[in-house]
C-alpha cells in the first residue's frame, strides 16, 4: 500500500480509522460505554492486527446518536435498537427515492 492510497482512505466514512481511547475521546464518552454498544450490537468494530478495536467515522456517528439518546434518560438497549430502526428507515427511504427517480416521479404516489 503506498502514502498515496492510506491518504485516500481518510475520506471513506468504512475506514477503520480511529482507535478506541480516540474515538471515545471524540464522543466525549468512555470506553465502556463503546464496549457496551458493541455488547448490545449497535456497532461492531474491526480488529487491528494487534487485536485492538478501531472505529469508522459512520460507527462514531452511530455511536453518537445513541449516546444523545442515552443522554437523555433512554436505557442503553432501547436507545440501540432506535438508532437500529431509524438506520433502517434512512435506507428504506433512500432506496424508494431511487426507485422513484428511476420511475421518473419525485414524489410517492398519493392516495384519490
Amino acid at each position: 500500500m503506498t502514502a498515496d492510497d492510506s491518504f485516500g482512505r481518510l475520506d471513506d466514512d468504512d475506514y477503520p480509522a480511529y482507535t478506541m481511547g480516540r474515538a471515545a475521546e471524540m464522543l466525549g464518552t468512555t470506553q465502556g460505554f463503546l464496549r457496551a454498544l458493541g455488547e448490545a450490537r449497535l456497532i461492531t468494530p474491526l480488529r487491528s492486527p494487534g487485536g485492538h478495536r478501531r472505529y469508522s467515522r459512520y460507527q462514531l456517528r452511530i455511536a453518537a446518536r445513541a449516546r444523545e439518546l442515552v443522554d437523555q434518560g433512554t436505557p442503553i438497549e432501547a436507545a440501540c435498537r432506535i438508532v437500529i430502526l431509524e438506520d433502517q428507515l434512512e435506507e428504506a427511504q433512500r432506496i424508494n427515492a431511487e426507485y422513484r427517480r428511476a420511475a421518473g416521479t419525485s414524489a410517492p404516489p398519493t392516495s384519490p
